[in-house]
């Protein structure tokens, strides 16, 4: 559905402002001219005054999206700002899961992607990280991130009354007394109160953290 009494002129930034909202809904294969035509109420022939083709589009909503993750601080302590710039990756990489799909397949990097990882590398270069142990660091967490937003995106369970329909719906089918470490787990830890799974993501990254730390000053 296009977006209503949006009376900009057609720009660049407006175009991949609509082809984000097509793939938010219907997935990055539905990003085409003619749909991004149709979501700004203008003819597919006069996006390409602005980017001349697909493959344009692909590689800037990419960028668009990096551009919404906070960049890692400049003068923090290292581990403040990896902890603080995967947050915030992990926010919007949820708002925007089918951009991972693009991310590592795009040949053409745009300016808010270089500055990112080029911040990513200052800080652990400044933070006393060797150049092969940064490098080793900037795969594992983009790595990290990535595979837990996909995780999350194809759960079935996003509130506590979710979880409990889900688990609750294993229980009934589960052998509990051959399955007595799965039964366990969910009965006096999932379904206890104030657990909430979102909470992983912080654990895990945690002990990523303490493991750079650990081969931080490695040959």
């Amino acid at each position: 559905m296009p977006a209503a009494a949006d009376r900009r002129p057609l720009s660049r930034d407006r175009v991949l402002e609509g082809a984000i909202r097509v793939a938010d809904r219907d997935g990055a294969a539905a990003i085409t001219m003619r749909r991004i035509a149709r979501e700004l109420g203008v003819e597919a022939m006069s996006l390409y005054h602005h980017l001349p083709n697909k493959d344009a589009v692909l590689d800037g909503v990419v960028d668009a999206v990096f551009a919404k993750i906070e960049l890692p601080g400049g003068d923090e302590d290292w581990r403040a700002a990896i902890r603080a710039s995967a947050h915030s990756a992990r926010a919007v990489l949820s708002r925007h899961s089918w951009a991972l799909g693009l991310m590592d397949s795009r040949r053409h990097p745009g300016p808010a992607t270089v500055r990112r990882h080029d911040a990513f590398l200052g800080v652990l270069r400044r933070g006393g990280f060797s150049l092969p142990m940064a490098a080793h660091a900037i795969s594992l967490i983009d790595s990290y991130v990535d595979g837990y937003v996909l995780q999350e995106a194809n759960l079935p369970i996003s509130t506590t009354a979710d979880l409990e329909e889900v688990a609750g719906g294993i229980l009934d089918e589960l052998a509990t007394a051959d399955l007595p470490y799965l039964t366990e787990m969910i009965v006096d830890h999932a379904l206890r109160p104030g657990y909430d799974h979102r909470r992983e993501f912080g654990f895990g990254l945690e002990l990523i953290l303490d493991a750079l730390e650990s081969r931080r000053a490695a040959p």
